[in-house]
C-alpha cells in the first residue's frame, strides 16, 4: 500500500462571501468548513500526512482544528501560506515525508467530497501519474476576447469542470512545481503545472455536491446538503 499525503491550501479570504472570517474557518452547522474538508480524507487507507497552509492570523486556529480531528497515526503540519495558492502548495511540498508516494491537493472549502472518489483518484494516479476529480460541463461555454466578444463555442462534450482532489505521484508533482518556479509560470490549478511537463492525467468523474464554497449562495447550498444528510 503506497503511503499518501494530502495538502490543503486554506489561506483564502472571505471577501466574496461577505465575511471578515476566511472561508475555511466559517462555521457550517457546528463545524468549520476546514474541519469538514479534512475529515473527508481521514479514513482513506494509507494516509500518513496532512499539511494545511493557512494565513498567518489563523495558524493557531488551524492547529487547534487539526489537533482535534487528526489521529495519532497521521502526522500533520500547519504552515503559513504564500502570496498565491501555488506558493502555499510549493511550501507544503517541501515538507512531504520521504516515504510518501502519492499526494492529493484539496481545496479547504470543498467539504463534501466522497471517500470513494478520493480513493479512485489515488488509484488512478498510482497507475498513470495523475488524476483530477471533475464533472462534465452542463452549460455552453464561450471563449471570448479581451473586449468580451465571442470568439468560439467549444464542443461541450469535451469540456469538464475541474474540482479537487487532484492527485499525483510525488516525484512528478515536485518536478512540475520546480519547473513552474524556474519558468515563472503560475497556473490556475495543480494539474496545469503537471500537464506542462508532459504527464498524462486522467479525469475522474465526481458529482456536483462537491461544490467549492465561494459565494453566499454556496453556503446556503452547503447547509442544505448537511440538513438532508442528518
Amino acid at each position: 500500500m503506497e503511503k499518501k499525503a494530502v495538502i490543503i491550501p486554506a489561506a483564502g479570504s472571505g471577501i466574496r462571501l461577505g465575511s471578515d472570517i476566511p472561508k475555511p474557518f466559517l462555521d457550517l452547522k457546528g463545524k468549520t468548513i476546514l474541519q469538514r474538508s479534512i475529515e473527508c480524507f481521514l479514513e482513506v487507507e494509507g494516509l500518513v500526512q496532512v499539511i494545511v497552509a493557512s494565513s498567518k492570523n489563523y495558524l493557531k486556529v488551524c492547529g487547534e482544528i487539526c489537533d482535534e480531528v487528526i489521529s495519532e497515526d497521521v502526522s500533520f503540519q500547519v504552515i503559513e501560506g504564500g502570496k498565491e495558492r501555488q506558493h502555499s502548495i510549493s511550501n507544503a511540498i517541501s515538507l512531504l515525508s520521504s516515504d510518501v508516494v502519492l499526494v492529493a491537493i484539496h481545496d479547504a472549502v470543498r467539504p463534501f467530497v466522497k471517500r470513494h472518489y478520493i480513493e479512485e483518484c489515488f488509484n488512478i494516479a498510482a497507475e498513470c501519474g495523475g488524476a483530477v476529480l471533475g464533472i462534465p460541463a452542463k452549460d455552453t461555454i464561450k471563449r471570448v476576447s479581451s473586449k468580451i466578444l465571442i470568439e468560439e463555442t467549444p464542443h461541450r462534450e469535451h469540456l469538464w469542470q475541474a474540482q479537487t482532489p487532484q492527485v499525483f505521484k510525488k516525484e512528478l508533482l515536485q518536478k512540475a512545481y520546480q519547473n513552474a518556479l524556474q519558468s515563472n509560470f503560475v497556473g490556475t490549478d495543480d494539474s496545469s503545472l503537471v500537464e506542462r511537463i508532459g504527464v498524462t492525467i486522467k479525469m475522474v468523474e465526481g458529482d456536483r455536491r462537491n461544490l467549492k464554497i465561494t459565494y453566499p449562495i454556496d453556503l446556503k447550498v452547503a447547509e442544505l446538503i448537511i440538513s438532508e444528510s442528518l
